[in-house]
């Protein structure tokens, strides 16, 4: 199958203008992201997957204080610092196995 030049140039043309949309597509996204003060905002469905916890268990850490949380129209929303220092703080490594430990 032998293409000309010019009709080659027509279907890569073709292919930059999709990534141009692809392109403006996702800066679009990004933009949409809830933030504060710059900080990203996450949901209780983000944290939910992001942890792999219960509905219950982000309850708890609500509940307890040992995750802030915000609510902005009724919604609760939870600034990603504060989750990665709620993770810091209360999720261990798990522990090195050695021989006596067996």
């Amino acid at each position: 199958m032998n293409i000309d030049r010019m009709e080659f140039i027509a279907w890569m043309e073709r292919i930059m203008d999709r990534f141009d949309i692809l392109n403006d597509h996702i800066n679009n996204i990004h933009k949409d992201r809830n933030s504060i003060d710059g900080e990203e905002l996450l949901d209780n469905q983000d944290l939910l997957q992001m942890l792999k916890i219960s509905q219950r268990s982000l309850q708890r850490y609500r509940s307890s204080g040992k995750l802030a949380y915000y609510t902005i129209s009724g919604k609760l929303y939870y600034k990603l610092s504060d989750v990665h220092q709620f993770v810091r703080d209360n999720f261990n490594a798990p522990l090195q196995r050695t021989k006596d430990n067996k």
